[in-house]
């Protein structure tokens, strides 16, 4: 029982993340200016491409060789299945990006502000997912992941769901939403961390031996997010340097939070 309340209380801190960013609507009388932006953006980017290596590629590396298996083969396997699945998603969900006016996915009539919602949204299921999958890990009883290492990656994640939250939530005031309707849209956008990473626990405990590939997947998942979304919007001109800052601050604490406490 308390290894369970242990789990719950680490898929619960990615969502307390996004609430409290959220909640900055209630605090911040405008949205945040681009620089800001950029080098948060750049961080949550630093933060997802360090625990996609650290947290999620090398245990499930670690994983297979134990396993006997070919190391590389879930590895590479699982991360190109995260990318095409994000894909695919990206290609059928209608959504909005930050900062653009061109809507993606299949064509819907939703009005914008509910597209920025499902853009967030997208984006954060990867990171329920490695959440989800990383604790399953440590259900598992597999040392190459320890419940140090798992809350690493959720306090990690959290600590960039903060101002994420923040960056969906304030357009949307601008937009004409009342600001706790946009709170509540940006709660709502986290809830699907917790949700995708309870699912990936079931999936990963009914099928034990996957647990490398959805590791990978979840890698491979996150990647897409970076490269598609995060980084092109912290490299916008002008001063793109600003989020090539933001993403090496965001990789050094989430590699220090993963090396020290996992």
């Amino acid at each position: 029982m308390n290894m369970l309340w242990t789990i719950a209380v680490g898929l619960a801190i990615p969502l307390v993340g996004t609430t409290l960013g959220a909640a900055m609507v209630f605090f911040m009388k405008r949205e945040m200016g681009t620089n800001l932006q950029k080098v948060l953006l750049g961080f949550a980017s630093g933060v997802m491409i360090a625990a996609s290596v650290w947290s999620l590629l090398i245990p499930a590396i670690e994983m297979a060789e134990k396993a006997g298996a070919i190391p590389w083969i879930p590895a590479t396997v699982g991360f190109l299945g995260g990318i095409a699945f994000l894909l695919a998603l990206d290609m059928l969900i209608p959504h909005l990006h930050l900062n653009t006016n061109q809507p993606e996915g299949l064509h819907a009539k939703v009005r914008k502000s509910f597209m920025l919602v499902f853009a967030v949204t997208l984006h954060n299921l990867p990171e329920g997912m490695a959440v989800g999958v990383v604790f399953a890990g440590v259900l598992s009883g597999n040392a190459a992941v320890t419940v140090a290492g798992a809350f690493a990656l959720a306090i990690g994640i959290a600590i960039q769901n903060f101002p994420e939250g923040a960056i969906i939530s304030m357009p949307l005031v601008s937009a004409g939403m009342s600001r706790r309707k946009a709170f509540t849209a940006g709660f709502l956008s986290g809830v699907v961390e917790p949700v995708g990473a309870v699912l990936t626990i079931l999936l990963t405990s009914a099928i034990a031996s996957a647990l490398p590939f959805v590791l990978s997947f979840a890698a491979g998942a996150m990647i897409y997010v970076v490269v598609e979304e995060l980084i092109p919007e912290a490299q916008q001109e002008p001063h793109s340097n600003i989020g090539t800052i933001g993403t090496a601050l965001g990789f050094a604490v989430m590699m220090l939070l993963d090396v020290a406490l996992g």
